[in-house]
């Protein structure tokens, strides 16, 4: 609606997770450079956590465009306790067409992934919102993980979800699990800083002016939504849409603190703007 207004050619804060769009503060960075590390490794467990909106799925995806030809990755998400069982699950996610009954399914697993390893490529397992996992479920991936030829392990996985799944790794059932995790690393909220670099990033590889936002204006953001990626893209997309509808040629710090105020009481969580 706004797009054509201010020159650009796509919606710079869209929610969608867009690797294209990928900007990397100073816990993404560890993380991606973490998550390459375990894959070149061949650890057995990666964690990778962070609140809701910190950018846990982006930064994952961006990572999966560039896994290298030794790979076969299979990516699951939206995954709940009553998902059952997950190894047919995970069988689909890795493109084949799972058996029916479990032995079956097995039997499935172990020739895919030995066939891999012969071809020179091991598994790959991404488990997005992870935290949702039964500790069933997360039992199961740790006894998946115990095929190996040799030394070699077959089958990686890289778990992503929001805190509580530290919680739950944590417990003395999972502690086995929990001593098979190489990497772990919690993504946290941007700093003032980069969040005007990540303004200008978002708005500059959507063809439009980095300056768009005064920084004065990406202060108040930054203020409002405490650094975290998600709201600060709702906060901006609502700005862009406010100076539209006024013919603002840029955002200041009044439209965000106008923004701000509308959304009061909203079940977006805010922090009221100074002055």
């Amino acid at each position: 609606m706004y797009e054509q207004f201010y020159g650009l050619s796509v919606k710079p804060f869209a929610l969608s997770p867009d690797p294209a769009f990928l900007y990397l503060g100073r816990h993404h960075r560890h993380a991606l450079t973490l998550l390459q590390y375990a894959i070149h490794e061949s650890a057995g467990f990666a964690l990778v956590t962070g609140e809701v909106g910190c950018g846990k799925t982006t930064l994952v995806q961006h990572f999966l465009d560039r896994p290298g030809s030794g790979l076969r990755v299979g990516y699951l998400s939206n995954t709940h306790p009553g998902m059952g069982a997950l190894l047919p699950w995970i069988i689909e996610a890795l493109g084949a067409e799972a058996a029916t009954l479990p032995t079956q399914c097995y039997r499935q697993f172990v020739t895919l992934a030995r066939s891999e390893y012969q071809a020179g490529r091991r598994l790959l397992l991404v488990i997005d919102e992870a935290q949702n996992l039964s500790t069933p479920q997360l039992e199961e991936l740790r006894v998946l993980s115990n095929l190996n030829a040799g030394r070699e392990m077959l089958l990686q996985v890289i778990l992503v979800g929001q805190p509580e799944l530290r919680a739950t790794l944590g417990s003395a059932q999972l502690r086995q699990f929990a001593q098979r995790i190489l990497m772990d690393y919690h993504v946290g909220t941007l700093h003032a800083g980069e969040t005007q670099d990540y303004v200008r990033h978002r708005l500059k590889v959507a063809g439009g002016s980095p300056s768009l936002f005064t920084p004065e204006a990406v202060c108040r953001v930054h203020e409002a939504g405490g650094g975290t990626p998600r709201v600060i893209n709702i906060l901006c997309d609502n700005a862009l849409l406010y100076g539209f509808a006024e013919q603002r040629a840029d955002i200041d710090a009044q439209v965000i603190a106008q923004v701000v105020q509308d959304r009061a009481g909203s079940v977006l969580p805010l922090r009221a703007c100074a002055g």
